[in-house]
Order: C-alpha cells, then structure tokens, then sequence
C-alpha cells in the first residue's frame, strides 16, 4: 500500500513539472526578453536611486 502511494507522488510531481515546462515553453523569444528587460530594470532600479 505505501508503495503505491510513493509511486502516485512521483506521478503526481512529473504532472506538475510538464505543465511547468509546457507553460514555460509557450513564451516566444520576444516575450521572454521583454521580461528579463523589465526583472533587469526592476533589480537595477533600487541601485540607481542610492547614487
């Protein structure tokens, strides 16, 4: 009994994982550097206003 139980986790975390890498994977190249652009301007931000 517990052996299944320990292998509907391992099923359970390898559905979450594809989902992730699925949702991940619907950014185009575009998109994905728009948001490094702003999490960049977002983390610099803070430094440029202490100078």
């Amino acid at each position: 009994m517990l052996g299944l139980a320990g292998l509907a986790g391992v099923a359970a975390s390898g559905v979450v994982i594809a989902r992730a890498e699925r949702r991940r994977r619907a950014y185009t190249p575009e998109e994905i550097r728009a948001r490094l652009r702003d999490r960049h301007a977002e983390a610099t931000a803070p430094a440029d206003d202490a100078r």
